[in-house]
C-alpha cells in the first residue's frame, strides 16, 4: 500500500512548485489522512508545521525549499517514500510560554526553538530571574533573555553566544542577550524540568516582549516558561543526519 503523505509548503515560489510537482508524482492526501506530513521550504516554514495541532500525531519530514535550513532535509523529488522510510525519529519536546502584559492579561503559547524576551525601545531592559521559585538573578540589563529548547540550541541562541545543547541531554539553556550588567554573566544550564521566571523590572521605562517562536506578546510584565513534557511532536531526518548529528556537527563548524 503507497505511503499517504501529505505535502505542504511555504508561499515561496520554488516551494509551491515542489508541492504541485511531488503531489503529482506521489499522490497527495489531506493532513489529517496523512501517515507523514512533507514540508517544503525553510526553517522558519518547519517551525509553522510544527505548531500545527496535527504535528502532535502526524511526523514531520522537512525538505529545503528555503534559505536556512538546519531542521531541513536536502531537497529531491526522487526516492521520497524510500528516504522517509528509512529516516531517523527525533522527538522534540515544546516549551510552554505564559506571558502576563502590563493590563494583568495572560497569553499562553508553545515553543519548539526559543522563548526569548526583548527590549522594545533604546532603553535597556532589567530582569529579575528567578528558578523554581527561587531568585537566581536579582537584575540583569540587558538587551533580552531566551530559554532555548535542545532543539533551538542552535538557533538564536547560538547566535547569542548560548551553548549548543545535545538533544539527549535534558536541560535548557538560559542565555542572555547583548548583558550588560553583570557583564561577564554568560547565562547557565538548568534542568528540562525547571520552571523559569521572568520579572520585568520598570515596565513603564523599560518595556519588554516576549517572543515564543513567532508568537509575540508586547508590554510583559512576567513570563513564565517550562517544558511541556506531556507534548511531543516526531519529526523525520535522512539516515545518518538525524537531529542528534547534526547538532553534534555543528559545533565542530567554522
Amino acid at each position: 500500500m503507497p505511503m499517504r503523505l501529505a505535502f505542504l509548503s511555504s508561499d515561496r515560489p520554488e516551494a509551491v512548485a515542489a508541492q504541485n510537482s511531488l503531489a503529482k508524482r506521489y499522490g497527495g492526501v489531506s493532513p489529517e489522512d496523512a501517515e507523514v506530513i512533507v514540508a517544503l521550504g525553510g526553517d522558519g516554514f518547519m517551525l509553522e508545521v510544527l505548531h500545527l495541532p496535527l504535528a502532535r500525531r502526524v511526523p514531520i519530514y522537512g525538505m529545503n525549499r528555503g534559505s536556512v535550513g538546519f531542521l531541513m532535509n536536502d531537497f529531491s523529488e526522487t526516492g521520497l517514500t524510500d528516504r522517509i522510510a528509512a529516516a531517523e525519529h527525533a522527538e522534540i519536546h515544546p516549551l510552554t510560554m505564559t506571558a502576563v502584559d502590563s493590563s494583568g492579561q495572560s497569553f499562553t503559547a508553545m515553543a519548539v526553538n526559543e522563548v526569548s524576551l526583548l527590549r522594545q525601545t533604546r532603553q535597556t531592559a532589567k530582569l529579575r530571574i528567578v528558578i523554581d521559585g527561587t531568585v537566581r538573578l536579582e537584575e540583569l540589563s540587558c538587551d533580552g533573555a531566551l530559554v532555548a529548547t535542545p532543539a533551538g540550541s542552535t538557533a538564536y541562541n547560538l547566535s547569542a553566544h548560548g551553548p549548543i545543547v545535545p538533544l539527549e541531554a535534558r536541560v535548557l539553556a538560559l542565555t542572555p542577550i547583548s548583558a550588560f550588567r553583570p557583564r561577564r554573566w554568560r547565562g547557565a544550564l538548568l534542568p528540562h524540568a525547571a520552571q523559569v521566571c521572568f520579572q520585568v523590572l520598570d515596565p513603564d521605562k523599560r518595556p519588554v516582549s516576549a517572543v515564543a517562536d513567532n508568537f509575540e506578546v508586547r508590554d510583559v510584565v512576567k513570563v513564565s516558561v517550562a517544558e511541556d513534557t506531556a507534548a511531543s511532536m516526531t519529526m523525520l531526518f535522512d539516515a545518518g543526519r538525524g537531529l542528534q548529528e547534526r547538532v553534534l556537527a555543528e559545533q565542530f563548524s567554522v
